[in-house]
C-alpha cells in the first residue's frame, strides 16, 4: 500500500465521532477533550505514514491511544504523590506538607467568602496582611511584618522600595543563585538597584563594607548561604556588626535569610541555621525568608523589620503584583499559629517533625513498610522480591541545610529479572498515587523519612501491585 493510499484510509474526525466508540466517548468526556485527543492521534499517524513508517491507519488501531489521551486530558495533573526519596523539603514535589491546622483553615476559607480584606469590627475595608502581622511580630520580635508570594519577591520588593537607582553593598561571596538560574545580581538588576560588590569570594571584612559606602549607597545587604556552604579559608561579617555599621552611617541593613527557621535546631545537632528571632535580635532593619522551607508552611516570602520600613513596603505599588491570595494567607496564618507554642510546634509541623525525627523512629517506620510489603506480596500473585531495611543518609532539600547529612533508613527492593529503573518507573507511572523513589548503586530504595504515616499501607499495596505477574 503506497503512502497516498494509507493517508486516504485515515478516518475523518466526523467519522470517528459518529462511530460506536465516538458516541461512547462523547458521553464519558467533554467534547473538547474528545476532539483534541482524536486530532492528536490522527496527526501522529499521518506524520508516521509520511515518514514511511509502518503505521496502522484504521480506527480500530487508534482507539486505545485515543481513549488514553482523553483520560489524560480529563485527569488532574497536580496530584498527590508518596515521597519515598528521603528529601523532606522536595522542591519538585511541592516542598513542605502543611500542618493539620493549616489544611483545615485553607479548606474552611476556600469554601466560601472570607475576611480577606474586611475589618469585622469597623465594618469596612481592611488589610490582607493584618492576618499575619500580629503573629509575625510575636514570633520574631520584629516591629512589623508583611507577606508576599515568595522570598525572591520579598527581596525584589525590598530592593525596589529601598534602593531603586542607588547602590546596594553585597559581599562577593554572597551573590548566590537561588535556583532555576535566579541569581541575586539578576534580582538586583530587575529591581532597579545598583550592585556594589565588596570583598573576595571566600573572605569579606567589615572594612570592605565601610570603604564601599558613598553618597549613592542606599542599603547594605547580607545573604545567608542557605543552599550551599563554603569551607576552609573563609570569613564573613556577622549580621550584628553589619547592623552596627548601618546605624553608624544611617543606612538600612537587610538580611535575606532564605530558609527561615523559628525553632532552634542546635539541640538536634544542626548548628548552621540561626533562628529568625536571633537574626532580628542582632539588629538588621529588615529580614526576609521563605514560608515553605524550614518554616513548613505554604509558598510565601515573609518580610519583618523596622515599622517605618515595613510601612514603606506596604505602600509600594509593586506590592500589589506580589501579594498572596486568600488560600496562601489561610495556610500561613495557621502555620504561624502552630508556632505560638514553640516547644510543641515540632510535632504539629510535618516538615520539622520529619527533619528532626530520630533515626530509630525512621527505622521503625521502614520496618513497618517492609513488613507490609512482604505481607502484600504474599497475599497477591506477585513476583518474589528481596525486601530489606538498610541504613543510609539523606538531606533536607529545598535549598536548606546544604551541608547537613541526615541519617535515615530505607526499604531496599530487589526483584530478579526486573531492573531498579524499571521498578522505579512502575511505581511512578503504574498506579495512583504515584510513588517517587530513588535508586542507589543499582538498587531501588524507598526512604522512610519522608513517608507520611498515613501513606504506609498505600505504599505497600502499590509495591505489590507493580510486581503482579
Amino acid at each position: 500500500v503506497d503512502i497516498q493510499e494509507k493517508l486516504q484510509n485515515l478516518p475523518s474526525v466526523d467519522e470517528i465521532l459518529k462511530s460506536k466508540a465516538g458516541k461512547r466517548w462523547l458521553k464519558l468526556f467533554p467534547r473538547r477533550f474528545v476532539l483534541d485527543a482524536i486530532r492528536d492521534v490522527i496527526d501522529l499517524r499521518r506524520e508516521a505514514v509520511v515518514k514511511g513508517k509502518d503505521a496502522e491507519t484504521t480506527l480500530e488501531s487508534m482507539q486505545v491511544e485515543m481513549e488514553r489521551n482523553m483520560r489524560a486530558l480529563s485527569a488532574m495533573s497536580l496530584v498527590p504523590v508518596i515521597n519515598a526519596t528521603g528529601i523532606v523539603i522536595h522542591t519538585n514535589l511541592g516542598r513542605s506538607p502543611l500542618s493539620e491546622r493549616a489544611v483545615a483553615n485553607v479548606a474552611s476559607v476556600a469554601r466560601g467568602y472570607s475576611t480577606l480584606e474586611y475589618d469585622l469590627e469597623a465594618g469596612s475595608r481592611g488589610s490582607r496582611n493584618s492576618h499575619v502581622r500580629r503573629l509575625l511580630r510575636t514570633l520574631t520580635g520584629a516591629e512589623d511584618g508583611i507577606a508576599v508570594n515568595n522570598n525572591a519577591a520579598a527581596v525584589m520588593l525590598c530592593l525596589r522600595a529601598l534602593a531603586e537607582g542607588r547602590e546596594v553593598i553585597v559581599s562577593r561571596g554572597e551573590l548566590v543563585e537561588i535556583g532555576g538560574s535566579f541569581r541575586v545580581p539578576e534580582v538586583m538588576r530587575q529591581s532597579g538597584a545598583v550592585l556594589h560588590e565588596v570583598g573576595a569570594t571566600n573572605k569579606t571584612h567589615l572594612e570592605d563594607y565601610e570603604r564601599a559606602i558613598n553618597e549613592n549607597t542606599a542599603l547594605i545587604l547580607k545573604v545567608h548561604q542557605s543552599n550551599f556552604r563554603m569551607e576552609g579559608f573563609t570569613e564573613d561579617v556577622p549580621i550584628a556588626e553589619l547592623a552596627a555599621l548601618g546605624r553608624k552611617h544611617k543606612l538600612p541593613v537587610m538580611y535575606d535569610v532564605g530558609s527561615g527557621c523559628l525553632i532552634d535546631m542546635r539541640p538536634h545537632g544542626i548548628h548552621t541555621e540561626p533562628t529568625v528571632q536571633e537574626i532580628v535580635g542582632a539588629g538588621p532593619d529588615v529580614v526576609t525568608f521563605s514560608g515553605d522551607k524550614l518554616l513548613g508552611g505554604p509558598q510565601a516570602g515573609i518580610i519583618v523589620g523596622q515599622g517605618d520600613i515595613i510601612k514603606t513596603l506596604s505602600r509600594h505599588q509593586l506590592l500589589r503584583a506580589l501579594r498572596i491570595d486568600k488560600l496562601t494567607l489561610a495556610a500561613l496564618e495557621a502555620t504561624l499559629m502552630d508556632y505560638l507554642d514553640i516547644e510543641g510546634a515540632t510535632p504539629k509541623i510535618p516538615t520539622m517533625r520529619m527533619l528532626l525525627e530520630s533515626a530509630e523512629d525512621v527505622r521503625t517506620r521502614a520496618r513497618r513498610i517492609a513488613s507490609r510489603i512482604k505481607g502484600a506480596l504474599l497475599s497477591s500473585k506477585a513476583r518474589k522480591a528481596e525486601v530489606s531495611v538498610v541504613r543510609d543518609v539523606t538531606f533536607s532539600g529545598g535549598g536548606a541545610l546544604p551541608a547537613h547529612e541526615i541519617p535515615t533508613y530505607a526499604v531496599s527492593l530487589e526483584v530478579k529479572g526486573v531492573s531498579a529503573n524499571e521498578l522505579e518507573g512502575r511505581l511512578r507511572l503504574g498506579g495512583s498515587p504515584a510513588v517517587i523513589a530513588r535508586i542507589k548503586d543499582g538498587v531501588l530504595l524507598l526512604d522512610a523519612r519522608g513517608v507520611l504515616d498515613g501513606d504506609v499501607p498505600v505504599l505497600s499495596q502499590r509495591v505489590a501491585d507493580c510486581l503482579r505477574v
